[in-house]
């Protein structure tokens, strides 16, 4: 038997909606580098659902093209962006932000979270200019790398200090719809856009074949955007690629209803998890999560599920990282919560 995997949320190709739309537009001519009608269409759209028109928006076709755009847009050589340990721009992204030429200024966290009490330190350490780099930008994903939310008063309470501070607030929404539909969520796609300098909301995790939109919401950060966009090698000829398939993800909210699915069957196998008396290792309500296990009960999961070993506990124990996705089998889910037993 084929082993299914849990081990992230783009393992299948996209919702058969935006198949089905690309399909349909395919002999349409139009404009290229996202000056199509749909494009428009779709931009007209998203700033609905922010309730504001004033932001910009772009698409793009990855979230590490689009975060490290969006950081050397926004800093000059000297300034630097801070982000906890577990951020994906610290981990995950082969020194992208780096290798444009801004420092990441590194913050432990024990919830996947940053606030202004772990970001003060940083801004006093880095009172010593021009010998130092100058910290410019707060980076923030929701949710997080280990699954968890912010809340609405924290984003608030985040991107005021931010302002206090002379500086940016950037959310990085690879897996945005995943936290906007959390069981315990508070925030909306406008919320987010009130309190943010920029974001991203990412299609390639939550129904996409491929895509990410950037939301620019400072104004000084949208000047001359598209350059940079240019200059990345990220502007796509046939844009309409990118536009379409978020035309589809929101014009109906398909968008929320993925993520609501990915969140409902991460739900059920932590409920299953947890009646077996494991625990977690990260309070994850959206669709990443991390039981511990012991070592015995993952060689035998192994045998037919696919997930990622996340971080080892002790000798006994490892917590997994097991990610559902918009298209997560119910019956798949079933099946591991029987492995389970014993």
């Amino acid at each position: 038997m084929e082993k299914y995997s849990f081990l992230n949320d783009y393992s299948e190709g996209a919702h058969p909606a935006i198949l089905k739309a690309l399909s349909e537009s395919n002999f349409q001519q139009m404009e290229g580098y996202g000056n199509d009608v749909i494009a428009e269409e779709t931009k007209t759209i998203l700033h609905q659902k922010m309730n504001q028109n004033s932001s910009e928006i772009f698409f793009v076709s990855g979230g590490t093209q689009a975060n490290l755009i969006i950081i050397s847009s926004a800093l000059r050589p000297h300034e630097s962006v801070i982000s906890v340990d577990t951020g994906h721009i610290t981990l995950r992204e082969a020194g992208a932000i780096e290798a444009t030429g801004h420092k990441i200024n590194v913050v432990e966290s024990t919830n996947g979270k940053i606030t202004k009490e772990l970001i003060l330190p940083v801004l006093k350490e880095h009172d010593f200019g021009p010998h130092v780099v100058k910290p410019k930008m707060i980076y923030i994903s929701n949710s997080t790398e280990v699954g968890t939310i912010y809340t609405k008063k924290e984003l608030e309470e985040l991107y005021a200090f931010a302002k206090e501070n002379k500086m940016y607030l950037f959310l990085d929404g690879a897996r945005l719809g995943a936290a906007l539909t959390a069981s315990d969520n508070d925030l909306t796609l406008e919320d987010v856009a009130k309190n943010t300098d920029v974001f991203t909301i990412g299609g390639t995790k939550n129904g996409a074949l491929l895509g990410e939109v950037i939301v620019v919401n400072n104004e000084k950060l949208q000047e001359d955007f598209p350059f940079h966009i240019k200059q990345k090698g990220a502007m796509l000829s046939k844009g309409r690629l990118l536009s379409t398939q978020f035309r589809e993800l929101f014009k109906d909210d398909l968008y929320f209803t993925l993520a609501k699915h990915a969140n409902k069957m991460a739900e059920k196998l932590t409920k299953a998890i947890l009646d077996q008396g494991y625990k977690m290792l990260a309070d994850s309500t959206t669709n990443q999560i991390f039981p511990i296990l012991p070592k015995e009960l993952i060689q035998k999961l192994e045998k037919d599920f696919i997930f990622y070993r996340w971080k080892e506990i002790d000798e006994n124990n490892i917590a997994l990282r097991i990610v559902t996705s918009w298209a997560t089998k119910e019956e798949k889910v079933e099946e591991f919560i029987e492995k389970l037993k014993p």
